[in-house]
């Protein structure tokens, strides 16, 4: 059941980041940020109203526990760390090519390795440094093929911002084990759906301030428009959200296995890129990609073997 909802998931978060370019073609970044956290607090908004003041959810998939301050403000720092992602991905994803911004996105789990080697003391075996080292020819094999289509790696603020995504957002899958960890293991000991369904909260109250003080001063010069993609955005990012951790939950999970399948969504979005948005170059990143993806099974073929 576990791996049936992984590979959900991965197939979701790769339509999410398709729904997402369409929703940020020729739009303000703000605002369509904004309406995706909002969007995505009144998805869970009625399991924490339901969790609190009834007893109908308990003992269910769904259920948000109750905490105080103590467990909310790690829930917060998880917000701004979440938040601070999106806004460089979001950026990023409006003015770069998809096929360009799925691989970066895919190196997420090696920035995690090479982030619990140094924060957790972790060690790496043969298998994981060479997945590591895998993704970083990939990454050097990227740059050169995006040059065709006039992206500098070294002087396009997009892809630093993209980069910076990927970095914040790997930054944050440490943080969710600190989240999710006993506490008598060292861990916070939240509850995965108090975590989901609150972070989004905050998030909204954090994008609302920035879309009154940034956007909205300039929104003659920076336009937004509906788009239903919109709306897209934050159901397939919830499902998907929902449908992993929901896979950790399974006692039988193997969080490498989870992992290495999350990211395998990049396929999706490179093929949506290469079909719908008839991107350019696609040989020489499919062989980037498939690099990328060799170095995850190199990944997960070392952390099964740990």
């Amino acid at each position: 059941m576990w791996l049936i909802a992984a590979f959900i998931s991965a197939a979701m978060l790769g339509f999410y980041d398709m729904f997402k370019k369409l929703a940020l073609r020729d739009n303000a970044v703000v605002p369509v940020l904004f309406f995706n956290t909002l969007f995505c607090s009144l998805i869970f908004l009625p399991f924490i109203v339901l969790s609190h003041y009834s007893n109908t959810l308990d003992a269910t998939a769904v259920h948000v526990a109750s905490g105080g301050w103590d467990a909310h403000r790690f829930i917060v720092m998880k917000a701004v760390l979440v938040l601070s992602s999106w806004i460089l991905g979001y950026f990023g994803m409006k003015h770069l090519p998809l096929t360009i911004v799925g691989p970066i996105n895919a190196t997420r789990p090696v920035m995690v390795l090479v982030g619990a080697l140094l924060v957790f003391g972790e060690r790496l075996n043969g298998w994981q440094w060479a997945g590591v080292m895998m993704a970083v020819s990939s990454y050097f094999l990227l740059r050169r093929s995006s040059r065709k289509e006039g992206i500098d790696f070294r002087h396009d603020h997009w892809i630093y911002m993209t980069i910076g995504a990927a970095m914040l957002g790997a930054v944050s899958g440490l943080y969710d084990k600190f989240l999710m960890a006993p506490v008598e293991s060292g861990g916070a000991g939240l509850d995965r759906m108090m975590v989901q369904s609150w972070y989004n909260i905050y998030q909204c109250g954090m994008m609302g301030v920035m879309l009154l003080l940034v956007w909205w001063p300039k929104r003659h010069t920076m336009p937004f428009r509906w788009h239903w993609s919109i709306l897209l955005v934050s159901i397939f990012l919830s499902v998907a959200d929902f449908l992993y951790f929901f896979s950790l939950s399974q006692p039988d999970a193997l969080i490498s296995v989870v992992s290495m399948i999350r990211r395998g969504s990049v396929v999706v979005s490179f093929l949506c890129g290469a079909m719908l948005f008839h991107e350019k170059n696609l040989r020489a990143k499919a062989f980037d990609l498939f690099l990328m993806l060799l170095g995850l099974l190199f990944l997960w073929i070392g952390s099964k073997g740990s």
